[in-house]
This record gives C-alpha cells, sequence and structure tokens, in this order.
C-alpha cells in the first residue's frame, strides 16, 4: 500500500510537510495571485507547506520547491500532451460554491468542517466528480476550451448561467485601476 506523504526529501534531508489540503489550496491560490511575482510565489509555497521551513538551508530552495509541485500534482504530470500548460477551466476560488458540494457528494461528508483530510485524498475526491453542476459547467468549459462548437442546449445554459460558466480573469491590482480608468474615461 502506498502511504500518503507527510514530509518530503530534499537533498537526502527528510521535511515535515502540511499536508491537509487546505494548506495546499492556500499555495494554489497564490500561484494564482497577479499581483504576487513569481519569487514570491515561491516563498510562500515553501513557508506553507514545510513546518521547518525556517530551518532549511537556501542552498535546498529550488530542490524543495521542485518536490513541493511533485507533491502538489500528486505526482501526475499537468502539462498538455505539446508540452504546454492546459487551458485554464477551473479556478479554485470562483468555482468553490459549485465545486465543494460536488466534492462533498463523492466523500459523504463536508470536507470542509472535517478536522484533516490530506491534499491527495481531497484530489481523489476531486478527480471522482462525475455528475452534477459543476462537472457540468466543467465539460462545457473544456469544450469551449477546445475550441468544439457547443450544442444548442448548452449554449442556451451558458447564457443563462453566465455568472457560473464564464471564469474571471485574475487582474492585478494595476490592471484593475487601468480598467476602471478606462471605463471612467469612456462614461
Amino acid at each position: 500500500m502506498i502511504e500518503l506523504p507527510q514530509s518530503l526529501e530534499v537533498n537526502g534531508t527528510e521535511y515535515q510537510i502540511r499536508s491537509d489540503f487546505r494548506d495546499v489550496l492556500n499555495i494554489v491560490i497564490a500561484f494564482g495571485d497577479p499581483d504576487l511575482e513569481d519569487n514570491e510565489k515561491i516563498y510562500i509555497c515553501l513557508f506553507v507547506l514545510y513546518v521547518d521551513f525556517d530551518r532549511m538551508p537556501e542552498r535546498d530552495y529550488e530542490a524543495a520547491f521542485k518536490a513541493a509541485t511533485t507533491f502538489i500534482d500528486c505526482g501526475l504530470n499537468e502539462e498538455g500532451s505539446n508540452g504546454r500548460p492546459s487551458a485554464r477551466v477551473m479556478d479554485w476560488e470562483q468555482d468553490a460554491g459549485i465545486m465543494f458540494p460536488a466534492i462533498n457528494h463523492v466523500a459523504g461528508f463536508e470536507v470542509r468542517s472535517a478536522e484533516y483530510i490530506h491534499w491527495w485524498t481531497f484530489m481523489g475526491y476531486y478527480m471522482e466528480i462525475s455528475e452534477g453542476i459543476f462537472s457540468h459547467i466543467l465539460g462545457l468549459r473544456v469544450k469551449k476550451a477546445k475550441g468544439k462548437p457547443l450544442e444548442k442546449w448548452e449554449r442556451e445554459y451558458w447564457r443563462e448561467n453566465k455568472a457560473l460558466c464564464v471564469l474571471n480573469a485574475k487582474l492585478s491590482e494595476e490592471e484593475k485601476a487601468e480598467r476602471d480608468r478606462i471605463n471612467a474615461l469612456l462614461g
């Protein structure tokens, strides 16, 4: 039986990690924050994931980040077959209201009320979502991302549920200010 990792090996040293899904979701959300520089995202990842990050030598940061992303990816390669990242079809923050009920259905309980759920267990629940609003919307987004035409009923559903279906662009504070400035000029 494969054990759920509670530590990661970095250059021959085992480091305890915070493996609860909430900690990892905080990291994933930081990765998507357009106001953070890449080095800040890496620091947040290492600081949140590694229990004793303050004791880790700086020379281990690169290997620790690689081990962290492998852990977060559950050992899976998230890139498409062409070597480029897949199109963004979900957002952990925006989709929380429709995603968590689907995960709860798979798990058979309210996962957010559990004291601890390992990230890989949580992702196992997520990957088993098969029916419901979240999977339907995800399917529509995937179709659109691949350039496939939507059926008439799917276009209608999309139009009627645009707030759920359309992923909001993640704008930095600077981009938001520029958008607001342009909107003010346009009246």
